[in-house]
């Protein structure tokens, strides 16, 4: 059975920083684009970034870009956000996801984990 697991979500002041890992034992990782979103209370969820099977190439909301890096170590069947500047607006549940899929960005996401908190005082 398919698990994504979201670690490493927390409290920080505005202008910190966090590392986000997600951890996909059951997948054979290396044939996986992986992603990342976020959902904020009251709003829908909206992607955040996304790496591609090798690792070589990367994708980024506008409003995350400069300040969030997205990486991959396919040895350990995982992912990383690591989050910097962070802004009271990047407070959300951050939920990462992987797509089987071959079109670039991907289209659609064939598993979720079950998402890890991020909350950035002022």
């Amino acid at each position: 059975q398919v698990q994504l697991v979201e670690s490493w979500g927390g409290l920080v002041q505005a202008g910190g920083s966090l590392r986000l890992s997600c951890a996909a034992p059951g997948l054979t990782f290396s044939r996986y684009d992986m992603g990342w979103f976020r959902q904020a209370p009251g709003k829908e969820r909206e992607f955040v970034a996304v790496i591609i099977k090798s690792g070589g190439t990367t994708w980024y909301a506008d409003s995350v870009k400069g300040r969030f890096t997205i990486s991959r170590e396919n040895a350990k069947n995982t992912v990383y956000l690591q989050m910097n500047s962070l802004e009271p607006g990047d407070t959300a549940v951050y939920y990462c996801a992987a797509s089987s899929g071959w079109n670039w960005p991907p289209r659609s996401y064939d598993y979720w984990g079950q998402g890890t908190q991020v909350t950035v005082s002022s």
